[in-house]
């Protein structure tokens, strides 16, 4: 074995997943802006690339249980940054989908106040008759400005349902809006 601070990355792994908060903070210490430069390549967002490399730090300990060895742990570590940055991508894109929707649902606001408080009237009645759980979906999501998580979390299923409600709730809007301007004359 190496002396201490000498001690390979793979060492260092097996060494913390049994428990030593030290050979962890060195792991961490020598991959970190690997990691950070990584998910910033990945996502194109400094804030969100931070977020996610401190992410990965956090959940690294219970990975590295499962850190086996017959790759090299740089090797293994990529695969998990690669998972946590895909991930944090398609949050991004559930919630520029869902800051889309919230900015088509502002625009109705901002409308003449006439035609605001018929169209806020249409869109009420509208999501009355929508299903509970799509409404409720959306009222975590739109009104309340959560993110699929939090709104799965709260609503007891995966942020991958929510994402599926929100697509949903947005082409049962379209239709219906479709369906009422066929059938004015």
């Amino acid at each position: 074995m190496l002396a201490h601070g000498m001690d390979t990355d793979e060492t260092l792994a097996h060494r913390a997943a049994a428990g030593d908060s030290h050979a962890f903070a060195e792991l961490i210490e020598r991959h970190y802006a690997r990691i950070y430069r990584f998910t910033l390549r990945v996502l194109g967002d400094a804030e969100e690339a931070a977020e996610v490399a401190q992410d990965v730090c956090v959940m690294l300990p219970a990975k590295l249980a499962r850190f086996r060895g017959d790759c090299g742990f740089t090797s293994w570590l990529y695969r998990v940054v690669v998972n946590a940055a895909h991930d944090a991508r398609r949050r991004m894109s559930s919630r520029r989908r869902n800051e889309a929707l919230h900015a088509e649902l502002e625009m109705l606001r901002r409308a003449g106040e006439t035609a605001r408080v018929r169209q806020l009237a249409w869109l009420r009645q509208a999501l009355d008759a929508l299903p509970e759980d799509l409404r409720a979906t959306a009222i975590l999501v739109c009104d309340e400005g959560l993110r699929h998580a939090a709104a799965g979390e709260i609503l007891g299923v995966s942020e991958a349902t929510v994402s599926w409600r929100m697509h949903e709730l947005r082409k049962r809007l379209r239709a219906m809006a479709a369906a009422e301007e066929e059938a004015v004359p």
